[in-house]
């Protein structure tokens, strides 16, 4: 049984599949935290936050890695760690750290700062000769004009080190430029209490289907899980709408989406863990968008697990601990399976979510939820604005995402006047 240092978590469905995985995986862990309410806040009800299922909940400045470092060395002497992990962006350049610095396994911290700056990803890629669009940054509004004069209209705006589509939007015009450059600098720290670095990053707006690779590396090899299609819904913004996996590709498009993936990863040099490498497949074939080293987010690990049997959190666990996964598949008898979300039409509070009858009592629907009355909704601007989702699978074949968008898309929200 090996000891795990678990250091932060997301409040999404990764903050329970995490610790569930490192359980059922036959290891226990530490949970440390710069502050424990953050968690506590995000689960309402009777029930404990699943994170408490530690053998031990501690305090730490986790956003000051020089007073982290001894914290984490002196609680290794007493504690014992296998390993480090994480499932949250924000801690993943830390969570490297303290693994070189324990003498843990992990990729290198450099590997991993790299692949969480998009900016220091795109430059790595466009060395290594990795499709990607053209680029350029900017740390003040007259780079910015000049970069998005160079790349031309219309372009995508994102910061380098930001999670969950936050942020990023397609801009048409210099005025739209200027909005989009303008809220990333009224945004200077992140949701966890970290400064942002000041770089816009400006990129060739890619045309084509989403995708995401879900890889999983270890001793020199990356050994490709399989690809994700995706669904974008919210212009000017990237929001997720959903995902349905195994993506509806020929097996030759399927295979260019995997070694596009396999090469960044490789090129970032990410030589163990689990990884989520988001592409566009434009016309000149696939594109990359990103490199999250970590199990992909919006219950895509689940919909990987029910399809295979491969369960990507317990990867991440089991990689994190030094021991070599299991990535063989098994047969499910699920064919394909979904989710998808529901967006805001706009802010404002909820008085209540109609529709949902019939989603308990549907045999192919296994998990679903929507916000209580009362939610206070925001804009429909990034991943952080759901109201819901429904999760479905499909025995017979790859009607598991359609059949998602149609149960969401019957869900009717009510908004107080």
């Amino acid at each position: 049984m090996a000891h795990l240092l678990l250091i932060e978590s997301w409040v999404g469905a990764m903050s329970t599949l995490l610790p569930r995985a490192i359980r059922d995986a036959g290891h226990r862990f530490t949970f440390l935290t710069r502050d424990l309410h953050h968690y506590l806040r995000a689960v309402p009800g009777a029930h404990p936050h699943p994170l408490l299922a530690a053998d031990n909940v501690l305090t730490a400045e986790t956003n000051d890695l020089p007073s982290l470092l001894p914290q984490v060395e002196r609680l290794h002497d007493v504690l014992g760690f296998d390993g480090a992990l994480s499932s949250c962006d924000y801690y993943l350049p830390a969570v490297a750290e303290v693994a070189a610095r324990l003498g843990l396994p992990g990729p290198s911290p450099e590997a991993v700062r790299r692949a969480c700056r998009k900016d220091l990803t795109r430059a790595v890629l466009q060395d290594a000769g990795v499709p990607g669009p053209r680029f350029a940054t900017a740390s003040s509004w007259e780079q910015a004009v000049e970069a998005a004069t160079g790349l031309g209209y219309p372009l995508v705006v994102k910061p380098v080190d930001l999670c969950a589509g936050m942020h990023v939007r397609k801009v048409r015009d210099e005025a739209e430029l200027r909005a989009a450059f303008l809220a990333l600098e009224g945004f200077p720290v992140n949701a966890r209490g970290q400064r942002r670095m000041p770089i816009v990053l400006l990129e060739e707006l890619l045309t084509g289907p989403e995708v995401s690779v879900e890889t999983v590396s270890a001793d020199g090899d990356v050994r490709v899980v399989g690809v994700t299609g995706k669904s974008l819904a919210g212009e000017p913004w990237f929001v997720e709408s959903g995902h349905v996996f195994p993506a509806a590709l020929d097996a030759g498009l399927a295979g260019q989406a995997a070694e596009t993936a396999v090469a960044a990863v490789e090129a970032l040099g990410l030589d163990r863990g689990v990884a989520h490498t988001e592409l566009r497949l434009t016309p000149d074939g696939p594109a990359l968008i990103e490199v999250n080293p970590r199990p992909a987010g919006n219950q895509i690990t689940e919909l990987v697990r029910r399809v295979t049997g491969i369960d990507l959190p317990m990867v991440h666990a089991r990689l994190a601990a030094g021991q070599q996964p299991d990535l063989a598949p098994v047969d499910t008898g699920v064919r394909s399976a979904a989710i998808a979300f529901l967006l805001p039409e706009h802010a404002g509070r909820i008085t209540a979510v109609h529709g949902t009858d019939g989603l308990t009592a549907a045999a192919d629907v296994v998990d679903w939820s929507v916000r209580s009355a009362g939610h206070q909704a925001g804009e429909p601007t990034s991943n952080n604005h759901y109201l819901g989702h429904v999760m479905v699978t499909d025995t017979s074949g790859s009607g598991a995402g359609a059949r998602a968008q149609e149960l969401v898309a019957a869900l009717k929200v009510e908004y107080e006047r």
